[in-house]
């Protein structure tokens, strides 16, 4: 498995609009666009730092991952993602050594990116995500 790079940190919040004035005004960083993907539940906004993004997460919905996440945590960093080559191989990589894997195969992410989660139980705590972008 290859390793790019960090691609993203995810942040839940509660309200991206509220949120997105700390990165924008305060910090001065560019705002690259929101995308909601429905079948996650789930509205994100980007901006760039460098090579890697924030992306702030929103709940569409009170079931879906990000309002549980906030139910339970509150506001804060929820995932961190690493870009890699090739998921497939990656994911299939982790699965032989035994890491407990959230996804077998991927799904769509923001972007067009195909993703997929690692289980925290496996990442000591952490939710990593796995991003390929093509």
């Amino acid at each position: 498995m290859k390793v790019l790079k960090v691609d993203h940190i995810g942040i839940a919040v509660s309200s991206i609009a509220e949120v997105k004035k700390l990165y924008t005004d305060i910090l001065g960083l560019e705002h690259a666009g929101s995308e909601t993907v429905a079948e996650q539940k789930v509205t994100t906004a980007f901006f760039p730092v460098g090579e890697s993004e924030v992306e702030l997460l929103e709940s569409t919905a009170p079931d879906g991952p990000i309002a549980k996440f906030l139910e339970a945590k509150g506001q804060g960093v929820q995932h961190i993602a690493f870009r890699v080559e090739n998921i497939e191989a990656a994911l299939e990589e982790l699965k032989a050594k035994g890491v407990r894997l959230i996804d077998e195969k991927p799904r769509k992410g923001a972007g067009g990116a195909k993703i997929a989660f690692l289980h925290p139980k496996s990442t000591y705590g952490v939710l990593v995500e796995l991003s390929q972008r093509d």
